[in-house]
């Protein structure tokens, strides 16, 4: 007798509306098969709708990837070679690779721990230590993490304080708010994905967003080999091939459709952890600070190994062991290898950078909109398993107060 081993439980995968194939059937029917086409240009106008808010309207360019919205953004600001560019380093290495590509040095700024996205505190830090070293960043790239933007009132006036433009890094938190304003429209141009793993993808892509129609305009000339108008292929300046295909923006086109659904289905999920987990010992949440609706991308905890009695990476060995897909979540930039030696500013400076510790101790939950209240239950059933210790230790505590008050 043979026994089947459970179906593996994945972080995040697409989740299809079935609204995509009209979308998509419709290329087919058309012949609208390579890049560009009707999809990409109502996916553009469909997203910039979604975007606009209190009479401020946006402008989109579709992209190949959220990694070419990042480099053509950072074209748009004007960053050159040899320009210093201050960088989320609690981020996905895209964030920061098109900086270098472009010539530039990035320069990392911790996390805070209200809500593990850019400090504040650290970024003025920056801009006052460059400013007396005779330097000014051509940028600033903030980061949307798991879902959550970052504190904007805060940032946004020490980047204007400073002259400085704001690139939002928003790949992960389409969908999401911060003062009822929706992540994506903070900076002077910002980015999404809709790689297969997001909240909404278009298999692979991504956006990028400016208030300026300009902005946007000039994005898609350089997307697309920077072609001048002529009856010939007429060349100026060096572009890319950075634009997405009419059947990519199809299904994006489908899922946006939903878009709302599945935030909801991931904030659901968040919840439900957070009610079955966040009593444990050791056990903390990433935090959803009153002026953040975060999208819950991904549900992100950490795990104080000497009071939980369960490490970070035992746990991850626990679920893997029971077909469970989680993830640490990002490593610093300013830890990877690629970025050694480069510059790091500190939330505190009296302690070691936020964000390591949100590396070290830090988990992401498999989030998936599409998961079933059965596999929900199976994970937190198994990351009780996991943690025993420390549930052994909460419930001893219960009875230790029960006993003194009865």
């Amino acid at each position: 007798m043979t026994s089947t081993q459970p179906q593996q439980i994945l972080l995040s995968p697409p989740h299809m509306s079935g609204a995509e194939r009209h979308f998509v059937e419709d290329a087919f029917r058309t012949n609208w098969i390579a890049p560009l086409g009707p999809n990409v240009d109502a996916f553009e106008r469909e997203l910039a709708a979604h975007l606009s808010c209190d009479g401020a309207e946006m402008h989109c360019c579709a992209t190949s990837s959220g990694t070419a919205a990042i480099h053509l953004g950072l074209i748009a600001l004007g960053v050159q070679p040899g320009d210093l560019v201050l960088c989320s380093s609690f981020t996905f290495v895209a964030t920061a690779n098109p900086i270098c590509q472009l010539g530039a040095e990035p320069v990392f700024i911790d996390s805070d721990e209200e809500s593990w996205n850019m400090s504040p505190a650290a970024l003025r830090k920056a801009l006052e230590t460059l400013a007396t070293e005779g330097k000014r960043p051509r940028a600033i790239v903030t980061v949307d993490l798991y879902g959550q933007g970052c504190n904007y009132d805060a940032i946004l006036p020490i980047a204007r304080e400073w002259c400085v433009p704001v690139l939002e890094d928003a790949a992960e938190a389409l969908g999401a708010t911060v003062s009822g304003k929706p992540c994506g429209t903070f900076g002077d141009v910002s980015a999404f994905s809709f790689n297969g793993n997001k909240i909404i993808t278009t298999s692979g892509g991504g956006m990028l967003v400016a208030s300026d129609a300009r902005t946007a305009s000039q994005a898609r000339f350089l997307a697309t080999q920077a072609r001048d108008p002529a009856p010939h292929y007429e060349h100026s300046v060096a572009g890319f091939n950075y634009r997405m295909s009419n059947i990519c923006a199809g299904v994006g086109r489908g899922q946006l459709l939903v878009l709302d659904e599945r935030v909801a289905r991931r904030r659901e999920i968040f919840a439900q952890y957070q009610r079955a987990l966040g009593g444990l010992a050791g056990v903390e949440f990433m935090p959803e600070p009153a002026w953040s609706r975060s999208s819950h991308w991904l549900t992100a905890m950490t795990i104080d190994a000497a009071r939980a009695g369960c490490s970070r990476d035992a746990l991850l060995a626990s679920l893997a062991a029971e077909r469970i897909e989680a993830r640490p979540t990002w490593k610093p930039m300013h830890q990877q290898p690629l970025f050694s030696g480069h510059r790091m500013f500190a939330h505190d400076e009296s302690h070691a950078p936020a964000c390591e510790r949100l590396f070290r101790d830090g988990v992401c939950l498999p989030s998936g909109s599409s998961m079933s209240d059965a596999d929900l239950a199976r994970v937190i059933a198994a990351c009780e398993r996991a943690l025993a210790p420390s549930r052994a230790t909460a419930v001893a505590s219960q009875d230790a107060a029960a006993s003194r008050t009865g």
